[in-house]
């Protein structure tokens, strides 16, 4: 099974590559449906998709939008531009963006969106008669649906979403962000109004408002709970899925390097020893680190009941904070180079994560600025730090540290 992981810029795409994925996926500054990630330029995306090939990963290309006539406009281009620079896969949506791929880039693998949503063996019969090469399929789907598609398609790739935030709209084709605030999400530009606060008023009582629920809080009717499979991956096996995908690219590089490391560790343990294979509790640990709503299996082992909603709050799960990156590390001076993200102080107990699982726990002692001078803290975002370390520490390699 292929690991595959979000990149929402460049940085991303080359922590994803590192800490273990075996593909990403990405999108150019138009037609993608993530328009708030720092998504890539032709530059930019040329470089990550070189980055990736010569470590051997691959690089899937998202043209998902549900697109309006004008929305066409320089699409031909760029799908002409995306094949040129080695882009391995197109991910799309819509019948009319299919048959532009076919036209301009015949020999380009074809990836059906999860907004196309496939269900059913039928549809994805349908769209592989299309040239479609993969289904990404609904998230409405469960493994015995899954498991009966590859029964009936054995030679179609499927893919599914396996740790990330759940649209409660029927696998994302989302209306709520327009009809609300004008905001199309099928064009990119999600509100997120599924994770607002709402109560219940009768029309003849305007201003009047009745919880939904019994509690002072009100309710989040609509909040899901964030899916995590990552205890499954013999069930996932056994469904005949070809690639597990995780969500994400509006998460930061500590998000898509943390849960990518924890699936690798899962996959690679399982590939090892497929019959005797045991969840490790530090890989769910360590997805935990990183920001969530709490986790659901969604719609794997049947529709999910209201255990996997949150109805008290849409406020994310923060229990470790990301405090930066190292850059380099001389051996000699026993430093590492460390691009700041949010504020260390000495004193603070810190644990660094490097790609290959070697982790570092310590506390942050003798750190300098750039010309030697030591510091009690690094209070400038993104500021350049040295830091020692009572060991190498790989490039790339992340600090966090506990919340408080």
């Amino acid at each position: 099974m292929e690991l595959l992981a979000p990149a929402g810029d460049l940085e991303k795409l080359k922590m994803a590559v590192i800490y273990g994925a075996d593909a990403v996926y990405l999108a150019g500054e138009r037609f993608g449906l993530r328009a708030g990630a720092g998504n890539f330029t032709p530059e930019q995306m040329k470089e990550g998709i070189e980055f990736a090939h010569k470590r051997g990963r691959k690089v899937y290309v998202t043209i998902n939008i549900i697109p309006h006539n004008d929305d066409f406009n320089g699409m031909a281009d760029y799908i002409k531009e995306i094949t040129d620079l080695g882009a391995d896969a197109v991910i799309v949506s819509d019948p009319g963006v299919l048959s532009l791929v076919r036209e301009i880039s015949p020999d380009m693998p074809i990836h059906m969106s999860t907004q196309a949503n496939v269900t059913n063996y039928l549809s994805a019969r349908f769209w592989q008669r299309q040239g479609v090469s993969r289904i990404i399929a609904a998230r409405e789907m469960s493994l015995s649906e899954l498991a009966f598609i590859r029964q009936m398609l054995p030679d179609i790739e499927l893919e599914v979403f396996v740790h990330g935030a759940m649209c409660i709209s029927y696998s994302g084709r989302c209306l709520l962000s327009n009809f609300m605030c004008g905001r199309d999400a099928n064009r990119g530009d999600c509100a997120h109004p599924c994770r607002w606060k709402y109560y219940l008023t009768e029309e003849k009582r305007p201003g009047e408002y009745f919880p939904v629920e019994e509690d002072e809080t009100g309710t989040f009717i609509f909040n899901s709970k964030d899916l995590c499979m990552i205890e499954y991956i013999p069930e996932l096996a056994k469904a005949g899925i070809t690639s597990l995908k995780i969500e994400g690219r509006m998460k930061s590089s500590f998000y898509v390097a943390t849960v990518a490391r924890a699936y690798r560790n899962a996959l690679d343990k399982w590939r090892e020893n497929p019959e005797g294979y045991k969840l490790e509790q530090r890989w769910l640990e360590e997805v935990s680190k990183v920001s969530h709503r709490g986790f659901t299996t969604g719609f794997f082992f049947g529709k999910p009941g209201p255990e996997s909603q949150n109805y008290r709050t849409s406020s994310y799960i923060r229990t470790w904070e990301f405090m930066g990156i190292v850059r380099s590390y001389n051996e000699e001076e026993q430093l590492a180079v460390v691009e700041q993200r949010n504020r260390l102080v000495k004193g603070d107990e810190i644990e660094i994560m490097q790609p290959d699982g070697n982790d570092i726990r310590m506390v942050a002692d003798l750190m300098q600025d750039m010309e030697g001078n030591v510091i009690t803290a690094t209070p400038h975002p993104q500021m350049i730090y040295k830091l020692r370390t009572p060991r190498p520490v790989s490039p790339d390699s992340m600090i966090r540290k506990k919340s408080q």
